[in-house]
């Protein structure tokens, strides 16, 4: 998997340095340290870990949605840089096509109406990888709607890796890399690309508040 460095994004900059353990990436106090985020069986499993870090990235895209209005949703701190609004996006739709592919199934997007529903000037395929400035500043929707489409692929995501073992992950899913792709470091490779991308609303969510 290749990574993109993000529009707008400086590694000289880290805005989460000055949260305390108990904060989430917007600075309230952290859901992610709850109970429901930790294994009280004592043998926690691979899948445990993978279903707790999509976890803890769905609890942090409901932090920056949370009050946000429409000019915040789609400031640029850069005219080159990616909104709050298409990060949201963007993140929920890498996933959603990620999981779907691995799952064998239809996507949320399509399966459950959200492309006729966003209506965006894009394809169904679209997912963000590859968009022009201008493509992410015609990414434009109600927080809600975002949420709502966020949390239906949450809920397919986590049913799906439920219902997986450990050895699942072991399963080749692309030959085509060299070492080839299992199963495991597809699904690991998911929740790294989330945790960056709601990272990087939430640093934009900071700079509007």
């Amino acid at each position: 998997m290749t990574v993109q460095t993000p529009v707008g994004w400086s590694a000289a900059v880290e805005p989460i340095a000055r949260f305390a353990p108990t904060e989430n990436l917007t600075g309230r106090p952290d859901p992610l340290w709850s109970p429901r985020h930790r294994s009280t069986s004592g043998d926690m499993r691979s899948i445990d870990v993978l279903i707790d870090g999509l976890g803890r990235v769905s609890d942090n895209v409901h932090a920056v949605l949370d009050g946000i209005t429409a000019d915040q949703l789609v400031h640029r701190p850069t005219p080159e840089a990616n909104t709050i609004a298409w990060l949201v996006w963007h993140l929920t739709r890498a996933q959603d096509a990620q999981i779907a592919d691995v799952a064998g199934t239809e996507q949320v997007w399509t399966s459950a109406g959200f492309h006729e529903r966003f209506g965006l000037p894009f394809p169904p395929s679209a997912s963000g990888y590859g968009q022009s400035s201008e493509e992410v500043g015609q990414v434009v929707a109600e927080p809600d709607l975002l949420r709502e489409y966020y949390d239906a692929t949450h809920d397919v995501s986590v049913e799906y890796l439920a219902a997986l073992t450990d050895d699942d992950l072991d399963r080749v899913i692309d030959e085509s890399w060299d070492p080839p792709v299992t199963l495991g470091v597809r699904l690991i490779s998911i929740v790294d690309d989330d945790a960056q991308h709601v990272g990087q609303a939430a640093y934009v969510r900071g700079l509007v508040s």
